[in-house]
């Protein structure tokens, strides 16, 4: 019998980043969360590369940190508490290989609490210029019941801006499935 093959979102994600990030990359999770990313991030970037997580909950600095602390790769993290759209005060331009967003609210956590359209925007738009060329920016887009609406359509309609002379963006809709299904995209620096 044939493997299945899974296509959520982060599945789509994770299988493009595992293509993309390697030894030695720098790296930013901007939305921690439960860490997740930040962990599988520093897996893949390994003992040469370094990632910094963004998040402004304490719960989920707290959740990253102890996820990272179990696996043995805390010295490979930073887990700051601070929002993502401040991460052109710690990287220069280019010099970043990797960026993760997954927009909307910490899992198992408070859906009062979210990311929003305007520090979201502010950060797509200061980690586009941290990029290296070659490098690769992955979004996914969470949303539904109250909250989330306003912010994915704003991002959506920022997307088709984006200069096409330097990165080429690639959204991946769930065409067919009901009930608000997130949303993946991919963003590469460089032709």
């Amino acid at each position: 019998m044939a493997k299945r093959i899974s296509f959520s979102a982060l599945d789509i994600i994770r299988k493009i980043l595992s293509e993309n990030v390697r030894e030695g990359s720098i790296c930013i999770d901007a939305t921690a969360g439960r860490g997740n990313d930040t962990l599988f991030l520093a897996e893949l970037s390994g003992s040469t590369g370094h990632v910094t997580a963004f998040d402004i909950q304490q719960e989920a600095v707290d959740s990253t940190l102890a996820l990272l602390e179990e696996h043995g790769l805390s010295d490979r993290c930073d887990v700051l508490l601070k929002s993502h759209s401040d991460m052109d005060q710690l990287f220069q331009e280019e010099s970043v290989d990797c960026i993760t967003f997954n927009f909307g609210w910490l899992p198992k956590g408070d859906h009062n609490i979210s990311t929003n359209k305007d520090t979201s925007i502010a950060a797509i738009e200061k980690g586009l210029r941290l990029l290296k060329n070659g490098g690769i920016m992955t979004l996914i887009i969470y949303y539904g019941r109250e909250t989330g609406f306003e912010e994915k359509d704003a991002i959506l309609g920022c997307l088709p801006t984006i200069d096409p002379q330097l990165y080429t963006v690639v959204e991946m809709p769930f065409v067919n499935r009901p009930n608000c299904p997130p949303i993946p995209i991919v963003i590469f620096k460089g032709k």
